[in-house]
């Protein structure tokens, strides 16, 4: 088992990152980032907690599948509750009950994905809420003013996320206002306790990823996600912009991958110099009665599992598999609709994730990464 890490030492500065080594088999990095909220060892998958919650998840959950750091969507929480009232709760993590870290992105993917009827111009982007459809205006500064109010260790620029397909000219105009709006972004954000992470964008265009990595590494971010992959392109058109770019992002800083992180993707990318991921599949797919294992997926709900008196998955350590819960106890839950089949499943789905980050900083710590993921991906585990 992997020792805890060492609180942050007095005196030192609130947001730092360690690359505390790279594995020799693969180049894949090992490292520790220092928030005000607690140390995050990398790489690591960080479940989501869409509306300041991990679906089917208490705080006291996420500590036992040994979550170190959640994410929060900004343009949720501008719809409901508000910002402000988070705000005068005292943040988000008092708001929550959540004492580890946060990051909060900045609403752009559901600006342009969810909301209705969106408007882009340089200054902002003005939408309909998909909730009620009154109309709204978010800008660099707006996003950075609810971040801010949100409170999260870790605050995302605003950015425009060009759809899948989209041309050479659309993407690079989209990129382009993506750096204006980060350099907004940076001069609006103003909170010492919170870090604030560029956004690379580029589309499928090795051209724009590198020139977006080049110019985003210039600003001098804390960290950088990685944005506009697993929109719906081949997975190894997604592998090949994430070598292309990496290169171009400093050595020094945190690297994420966003919104990807089903175990194969995991893999691959930590292969490619990815240190964080988050991704809705461990808890959107746990409420369909889909657990996720080693040697892939299991569909709970299948008749096969009716006399079923075994664990989820055999030697692992979460609440549901340690506690003796079998899969046709699970498949009568999911059939009779129950709430504990969500609960049981994400419980094991979410330690499944982290269980295997564990194992994967274990195997650079030892320089056999390679091997390991190997072993993992050609045995079968599971691919979205």
């Amino acid at each position: 088992m992997e020792e805890r890490p060492m609180a942050k030492e007095a005196g030192a500065p609130p947001f730092r990152f360690e690359l505390l080594k790279t594995c020799r088999q693969t180049g894949a990095r090992l490292g520790l980032l220092h928030t005000p909220h607690g140390v995050i060892e990398t790489p690591c998958y960080m479940p989501v907690g869409t509306q300041a919650t991990v679906k089917a998840m208490t705080p006291r959950d996420l500590l036992d599948v040994r979550a170190n750091i959640i994410l929060a969507n900004t343009y949720h929480l501008y719809m409901r509750p508000g910002h402000r009232l988070v705000e005068e709760a005292g943040g988000l993590h008092t708001f929550m009950r959540w004492d580890r870290p946060i990051l909060t992105d900045s609403g752009g993917f559901q600006v342009f994905s969810l909301a209705k009827m969106n408007d882009i111009r340089e200054d902002g982007v003005e939408f309909r809420s998909h909730i009620d459809g009154s109309r709204h205006f978010f800008t660099p500064e707006k996003a950075m003013e609810i971040e801010q109010a949100l409170g999260a260790d870790i605050a995302m620029c605003f950015d425009e996320c060009a759809p899948f397909p989209s041309d050479h000219a659309y993407t690079l105009r989209a990129m382009n206002r993506t750096h204006r709006w980060a350099e907004r972004c940076r001069e609006a954000h103003v909170r010492p306790d919170q870090a604030l992470f560029g956004i690379v964008q580029g589309g499928m265009y090795r051209d724009l990823r590198i020139e977006s990595a080049r110019t985003l590494a210039a600003m001098d971010f804390t960290g950088y996600g990685i944005g506009g992959l697993s929109v719906g392109e081949p997975k190894h058109v997604m592998y090949e912009m994430l070598e292309e770019l990496m290169p171009y992002l400093p050595e020094d800083k945190p690297r994420y991958l966003m919104g990807v992180g089903s175990p194969d993707c995991l893999l691959e990318g930590v292969l490619r110099g990815v240190d964080m991921f988050d991704c809705v599949l461990q808890t959107r797919s746990a409420r369909n009665g889909l657990a996720l294992t080693r040697t892939g997926r299991r569909v709970l709900r299948n008749a096969a599992y009716a006399r079923d008196f075994t664990p989820i998955e055999e030697g692992c350590d979460c609440y549901t598999c340690r506690t003796g819960f079998t899969r046709a106890y699970i498949r009568h839950l999911l059939k009779a609709e129950e709430i504990l089949a969500a609960q049981l499943v994400t419980i094991h789905n979410l330690r499944f994730s982290l269980r295997l980050m564990e194992d994967v900083r274990q195997a650079i710590r030892e320089d056999r990464f390679g091997d390991f993921a190997r072993e993992l991906l050609e045995g079968g585990i599971y691919t979205q």
